[in-house]
């Protein structure tokens, strides 16, 4: 009859996540998860075949932490939905940095990345969106999509140690620039298609900003 092993893939898993979380994916090793959980390395390789295997189980369990940080974000209502899913995306990349780059910073073509988090969180806030600034689906989709560039652009500078801005800065800035596109969209015919003569606008708005 076959030893029993040790160790339950969970428990491995769960070690091997804390190691992420605390020294990056890189440092997760079969030397480093056996050091984790006081063994050799002979239970890990019992129930995976080998690290690569540890490591996509380790970021499927690092995009269900994120998925869960979004799901909260849009049930607190501390900000409307479609401001939640960027405040969460962001506060992830402040509190949970390593797992932060595992998913979005660093992986392959077949993984999931920073466009796979906003096509999720644009399921979460297209509806409302929608209703709450009485704009069509494709206008939501753009509103969204340019709104996440700054999310991202933001959650980069934290996890490279380079933003020097606060939550409440942040929140700022991302009201800002949401003020902005859902005045564009409702006031730009032709905005959403990108047909519309912007060297006139520009014009009247530079005119505009000096004649005030």
């Amino acid at each position: 009859m076959p030893r029993k092993n040790r160790f339950t893939r969970e428990e491995i898993i769960s070690a091997a996540l804390e190691l992420t979380r605390s020294r990056g994916s890189a440092a997760v090793t079969a030397r480093s998860l056996a050091g984790a959980l006081g063994s050799s390395s002979k239970p890990i390789f019992g129930l995976f075949e080998n690290m690569d295997e540890v490591q996509q189980e380790v970021q499927k369990a690092a995009f269900a932490i994120y998925q869960q940080r979004i799901a909260d974000a849009m049930a607190s209502g501390e900000f409307p939905p479609f401001k939640a899913s960027g405040m969460a995306y962001i506060r992830f990349a402040r509190e949970e940095p390593e797992l932060y780059r595992l998913l979005f910073l660093t992986h392959d073509a077949d993984e999931k990345g920073a466009m796979d988090a906003m096509r999720h969180s644009l399921d979460y806030v297209k509806e409302p969106l929608e209703r709450i600034y009485h704009i069509s689906e494709a206008e939501a989709e753009r509103y969204f999509r340019d709104l996440w560039i700054v999310v991202y652009g933001i959650a980069a500078l934290i996890v490279t140690g380079d933003c020097p801005y606060s939550d409440a800065e942040i929140g700022a800035i991302l009201t800002g620039f949401s003020l902005s596109i859902c005045k564009a969209i409702k006031e730009i015919p032709g905005f959403i298609s990108g047909d519309f003569d912007r060297d006139r606008l520009f014009t009247e708005m530079i005119g505009g900003c000096k004649n005030g």
